[in-house]
């Protein structure tokens, strides 16, 4: 199963050639813009990731000391 998934990312020579398309798509002066918002969505998707386990945590935190207190 790893390999199978493994075998449709692509090789050295063929980041090459996306990067390539790239340019040509977008051209050199907006690729810096492009990168800057998959950066800043990126970081977005990461404090969503991590507030939400905080959310989660404090939960089960609370789910824990309700059971300890009822004992």
């Amino acid at each position: 199963m790893d390999t199978l998934l493994l075998s449709f990312l692509p090789s050295g020579s063929e980041w090459i050639i996306i990067a390539l398309v790239i340019l040509l798509l977008f051209g050199g002066k907006k690729i810096p813009e492009l990168m800057k918002g998959l950066g800043k969505g990126a970081k977005s998707f990461k404090d969503g990731v991590n507030e939400a386990k905080e959310e989660i945590n404090k939960a089960k935190d609370q789910l824990n000391d309700t059971s300890n207190n009822e004992k």
